[in-house]
């Protein structure tokens, strides 16, 4: 897999695809020191995501869901330890089984303590995957986790599939964070404000400048993009297309670093999966 050959993509994830909430892809690839954003594909429903899985390589995706569970909620729950069976037995138990399960199992625990969490998890500051509304990350990684197993891709550290298609685990708002800690987006009309386009608007003009990784790449440069595009990323309130980008530029540092890892950590948990540049 040749860097100059290889396509990028940013992926920005919904449980439940639809026109009103596509899917959202960012296509890229590296340009010397920066990262051309190509386009983008919204996918609103399974099969065209399918579709972009299927697709030949050389490319890697950062993919905005969480790849894994807490390896502490599978062991309690007596599910399958090793990564490829624990998706299998969740995508059994269906939609209304793996919500049951979950509801059950928060449940039975304090108090405050209702949700585990991935060693990832904390220094990310991301949503524990057992959670199910505000975000609906656990229908995230049911949904997502089970497609990449069935395409065949390959997830370092995870599962070993075919190696000029790679996926690794993103989270935009690690990047965002770097810029503002303010809120840049929302799905909700009433709170598409102007401070949030700000944000946006700023976190846009840092991408340009900045450094393509999240960690350890201060060599690279930012993000190349059309003024169309970075209008659009700037106008869209739902920041859809906006995450999709920042996944694009995680998606970047993990090419950059390269096999076998990607820049994920040696000693990460093959069960639980790590989310790039945390």
């Amino acid at each position: 897999m040749t860097l100059p050959a290889l396509r990028l993509l940013g992926v920005n994830f919904t449980s439940a695809p639809r026109r009103a909430k596509p899917i959202t892809v960012a296509h890229g690839h590296l340009a010397g020191a920066s990262v051309t954003l190509d386009r983008f594909e919204l996918c609103e429903d399974w099969p065209s995501f399918e579709a972009v899985l299927a697709r030949p390589g050389p490319w890697l995706g950062a993919f905005d869901f969480p790849f894994g569970l807490p390896r502490e909620a599978v062991i309690d729950l007596g599910w399958p330890q090793g990564w490829p069976a624990l998706v299998r037995h969740c995508a059994d138990l269906g939609k209304p089984g793996f919500r049951v399960a979950l509801d059950a199992y928060r449940e039975s625990r304090p108090v405050g303590q209702r949700y585990a969490h991935r060693a990832t998890d904390l220094p990310a500051r991301s949503h524990s995957p057992l959670k199910l509304v505000n975000p609906p990350v656990g229908l995230m990684f049911l949904e997502g986790a089970a497609r990449l197993l069935a395409a065949g891709v390959h997830l370092p550290g995870l599962h070993d599939g075919d190696p000029q298609r790679v996926a690794i685990e993103a989270y935009p708002g690690l990047l965002a964070r770097r810029t503002t800690t303010a809120s840049y987006k929302s799905d909700e009309r009433r709170r598409q404000t102007a401070e949030r386009r700000a944000a946006r608007e700023g976190i846009v003009d840092a991408l340009s400048s900045r450094p393509a990784g999240v960690a350890g790449n201060d060599d690279a440069g930012g993000l190349h993009a059309t003024r169309t595009q970075r209008q659009a990323l700037i106008d869209d309130a739902s920041g859809d297309l906006l995450d999709a980008a920042l996944a694009l530029m995680q998606a970047a540092a993990a090419a950059r670093a390269g096999p076998p890892l990607f820049g994920l950590p040696a000693g990460m948990d093959p069960l639980e999966g790590w989310i790039a540049g945390c």
